[in-house]
């Protein structure tokens, strides 16, 4: 059984999501609800639930900040998120955050059976949870929960996994730190089996495969907001490491329905 947690600030429609949906049947069982982001994250600390369906616009905390700082914490569950707004904005972040879906209230009960038996369904290994990609999830939380990780590189890693789309560098961090960057690259390097630059495009490309598969955006577009800027640049390094360019790619995923560069 895979381990739901529901976060949901509307009484009425978090009792119906706990006591009207058959969750054993799908592979999964509750182990708590939340009425905002505060509570929320507190039982993802101690839960470590597997699923989260959450809504976004909550009073205290809503849920995009209650993911967001579980992800920075390396607490990875599949995220789903509810809402009542349908604002790309909301899409984008969710992507942002390695979302599973997003979907707009009120909720389809079969929509969401066919989500959540899907993600039931997934391998539990975070490198593969996302094969459908042509370029691997990073074990984050693997390494951000790592004791033994150097601090320098923990923080250097927790940067690249919240500002992959940001002007970042090892130069950079490491003078923030108050390290050498050649210290810091060997120590990098001796942990991730692959340097600062090599994870950096690792991770902007990864989301910008997640981007790209929603149909929503336009390969200039997904090359902009994940950090590539130029977009013949973004096109040749997409195809480098997935061996088809991004509107090949789309066209895969999306059959003939690509918009325009």
């Amino acid at each position: 059984m895979r381990k739901l947690l529901i976060v949901e600030d509307e009484e009425m429609i978090r009792r119906g999501l706990v006591n009207t949906i058959d969750w054993g049947s799908m592979g999964c069982s509750i182990v708590g609800d939340a009425a905002d982001g505060n509570e929320g994250l507190k039982m993802i600390r101690n839960l470590h639930p597997d699923i989260i369906l959450t809504d976004i616009k909550m009073p205290r905390m809503d849920g995009l900040a209650m993911a967001r700082q579980a992800r920075d914490e390396g607490l990875n569950a599949a995220l789903i998120f509810l809402t009542s707004y349908s604002d790309f904005t909301y899409a984008r972040e969710a992507i942002r955050l390695d979302a599973a879906d997003y979907l707009l209230k009120p909720v389809d009960e079969y929509e969401l059976r066919a989500l959540i038996e899907k993600l039931v369904e997934k391998e539990p290994d975070e490198e593969k949870c996302a094969s459908h990609l042509p370029v691997n999830p990073l074990p984050w939380q693997q390494w951000l929960t790592d004791e033994t990780l150097n601090p320098y590189v923990r923080q250097t890693m927790r940067r690249i996994q919240q500002s992959y789309a940001a002007r970042i560098s090892i130069e950079r961090l490491a003078d923030e730190f108050g390290v050498s960057a050649s210290y810091l690259s060997r120590k990098f390097k001796e942990a991730a089996r692959q340097t600062f630059g090599e994870i950096l495009t690792r991770q902007r490309l990864y989301m910008a495969a997640r981007q790209l598969s929603t149909g929503i955006y336009r390969v200039y577009e997904v090359a902009e907001q994940n950090g590539f800027g130029d977009y013949k640049n973004f096109c040749t390094v997409f195809k480098k490491y997935a061996g088809e360019s991004p509107t090949e790619f789309m066209r895969h995923r999306r059959g003939n329905a690509v918009r325009d560069e």
